[in-house]
């Protein structure tokens, strides 16, 4: 009896300890103790990127200015931590984006004609299209989708030898940014403004590269055969992507952030930070890989390893293309990466960034993390519509592959010697923080 009473008293006691923790978790007792029921957040590494510490650099030359450009000078700045792309964004990766806007395009038109199997939304006055049931294999073939998707191909007098091929022309992509700086300027703060949507930016671009891109940038030179095969076939998928211009890798960078949180909203998990171009500060941060005063990413001051073999895809000596392994562009990742893991940081193709290039930003420009950015207008001098390009290509003289050269190409220009890869900033200082 007694033993069953001890029992009963035990019981009592957790019961009662069990209440008063609840009590203080539940802040009921006035303590400050954060908001609860928290998501536990863990490290989440994006798929084919690596992480890039913070620090500190000291930015700029690392050799003779060879065209007395007078661009770049030595200046030591700060970065938090980011994630950036292993390799340069390719011909396939680009294909998934392009491919996604055709087909976004095509259950539009379908949901438009009445197919309502292409919608997830149900009992709607209007399609919500941005419901459209994704999970459903698009039937290109099926005969209720066929007319609603014939303007979708190249009209019959456009076609060669009869070919029904989609038309690149109407593969346009709408997105949105958030023009946070504007935001932030001290008269749209004190003016209190109610309508947030003034900040909310709009573009609509066509996705689908120029590929003519190989002939238009070489005069009396034979290209022709990469403008057939270089974007579509699968010989070059492994390829970087190439005639992509400024606002187009833009684009990939927005659509490539609602792809991946579109699916974390799904699974009701925390969304991210965005996708995006690297400043030019990131990107000389990274190509470095954590060697200082390095004028090349690999380390040394020499373009070729102990065996004389070349370190990187560009032009070498006078003009002998093929000495390094390659006329043009290679697969990513052929040549070694850097300490930081990147591969093609130097030479394959240019990249772009997300900063505007103005010969004195060093002088102007921040520290911590630089960053100087111009939205360039249709009706603006072609002058602000220069964009920062790093790494140098096959087709450049081994200055423009070191980690400080910069210089830059127009907004709204395509060329088959320039790419992209994509940067993500860490939440946080650095990965393991939290362990």
């Amino acid at each position: 009896m007694n033993h069953l009473l001890e029992n009963i008293k035990k019981v009592i006691y957790f019961i009662l300890l069990a209440v008063v923790l609840q009590s203080c978790a539940s802040g009921d007792d006035g303590q400050l103790i954060g908001a609860q029921n928290r998501e536990t957040w863990y490290d989440f590494n994006p798929y084919g990127m690596l992480s890039i510490p913070l620090g500190s650099f000291q930015m700029g030359p690392s050799d003779q200015d060879v065209p007395y450009s007078q661009t770049t000078q030595a200046k030591t700045v700060s970065i938090q931590s980011f994630y950036m792309d292993e390799t340069e964004i390719t011909n396939n990766e680009y294909r998934q984006f392009v491919n996604w806007v055709r087909d976004s395009i095509a259950r539009r038109k379908i949901a438009e004609a009445g197919n309502e199997d292409f919608l997830q939304a149900e009992n709607e006055e209007e399609p919500d299209f941005r419901q459209l049931n994704w999970d459903e294999r698009l039937r290109w073939d099926d005969e209720d989708a066929k007319e609603a998707l014939m303007d979708m191909f190249l009209p019959v007098n456009e076609r060669y030898y009869h070919r029904k091929e989609i038309d690149a022309r109407k593969l346009d992509f709408e997105y949105y940014w958030i023009d946070l700086k504007e935001a932030a300027r001290k008269s749209n703060r004190e003016q209190g403004m109610t309508d947030r949507s003034v900040f909310i930016k709009k573009d609509v671009i066509n996705v689908y590269p120029d590929t003519l891109a190989w002939i238009h940038d070489f005069t009396y030179s034979f290209n022709e055969p990469m403008t057939n095969m270089y974007f579509w076939h699968p010989a070059y998928d492994e390829y970087p992507v190439v005639g992509v211009t400024w606002k187009q890798a833009r684009a990939f960078c927005i659509w490539r952030t609602q792809l991946l949180n579109g699916a974390r909203m799904a699974q009701e998990l925390t969304l991210l930070q965005d996708f995006r171009l690297p400043t030019e500060t990131e990107w000389e941060y990274a190509s470095r890989g954590g060697l200082a005063l390095s004028p090349y990413p690999w380390g040394g001051p020499y373009i070729r390893n102990i065996r004389g073999c070349f370190l990187a895809n560009f032009k070498p000596l006078r003009g002998n293309y093929t000495d390094d392994g390659g006329l043009n562009t290679l697969k990513v990742a052929t040549y070694n990466p850097n300490d930081y893991g990147l591969y093609d940081m130097a030479g394959n193709v240019s990249e772009w960034t997300s900063n505007a290039f103005d010969e004195s930003a060093y002088n102007f420009s921040h520290d911590m993390n630089p960053d100087y950015v111009y939205e360039a207008t249709e009706n603006d001098p072609v002058a602000l519509k220069r964009k920062v390009i790093r790494g140098g290509s096959w087709k450049d003289v081994s200055y423009y592959l070191q980690n400080g050269s910069r210089t830059y190409e127009y907004q709204d220009t395509a060329k088959c010697y320039l790419g992209f890869r994509c940067v993500m900033t860490y939440l946080g200082r650095v990965p393991g923080d939290e362990q």
